[in-house]
């Protein structure tokens, strides 16, 4: 009997785990056709194609094709500014913002289906916008005010509106990485993306008025 349960709890465990990479390869192929076809130049049969899946499968993992394409593009977004800011919370110098940027903006480069399906379809599907707004943005937002504030609680930072100051910090970095083709060209060396984020931080950091 004991045996007979191991047997199946491990049955179990495999196929919640079976499960779980099958979601991960619908998303993954939901990314790139997205990317290169648009959503609307997607269709079901496609996803489940290059997923590797049956169609019926894809269907049992998500309601239609926008529950694909908003979770393809909340999750990316949660994992890219996660990454983000738990590096900012744990680096030992504040000044430090330029390697961060740097290593984020790297990253970014990995993302860059991802970041495509985001600002393309948001255009067009409100509800993409607004979970993105809700799920992402507010929160990280949130989180990156308490830094700045903890920041300047120490005088690290001048006093101002931290809230304000997390707002510019994450539009910097997110246009920096959206526009990175526009800004450094496809092929951009390693030297070339170092020089725009210690840029960007110096920016941040000392802004732009002569002292």
């Amino acid at each position: 009997m004991g045996i007979f349960n191991r047997k199946t709890v491990g049955a179990t465990k495999q196929v919640a785990h079976t499960e779980d990479d099958t979601h991960t390869r619908i998303l993954q192929a939901a990314q790139r056709l997205f990317a290169r076809h648009g959503y609307e130049g997607t269709t079901t049969r496609d996803l489940a194609a290059t997923a590797g899946v049956a169609e019926g499968t894809l269907f049992r993992h998500f309601p239609n094709k926008k529950a694909i394409l908003i979770e393809v593009a909340t999750q990316g977004w949660v994992e890219i500014l996660t990454d983000l800011l738990t590096e900012l919370s744990e680096m030992g110098s504040y000044k430090a913002v330029a390697q961060v940027m740097h290593r984020r903006m790297m990253n970014l480069r990995e993302n860059a289906d991802m970041l495509r399906v985001c600002f393309t379809e948001a255009q067009f599907h409100p509800e993409l916008r607004d979970r993105i707004q809700a799920e992402v943005i507010v929160k990280m937002t949130d989180v990156a005010e308490a830094f700045f504030q903890t920041a300047m609680d120490r005088g690290t930072y001048r006093r101002m509106n931290p809230r304000i100051v997390a707002q510019v910090f994450l539009g910097m970095f997110t246009i920096a990485g959206f526009s990175h083709d526009t800004l450094l060209g496809e092929n951009a060396s390693p030297k070339a993306m170092q020089e725009m984020a210690e840029g960007l931080a110096d920016i941040f950091l000392n802004g732009v008025l002569a002292k």
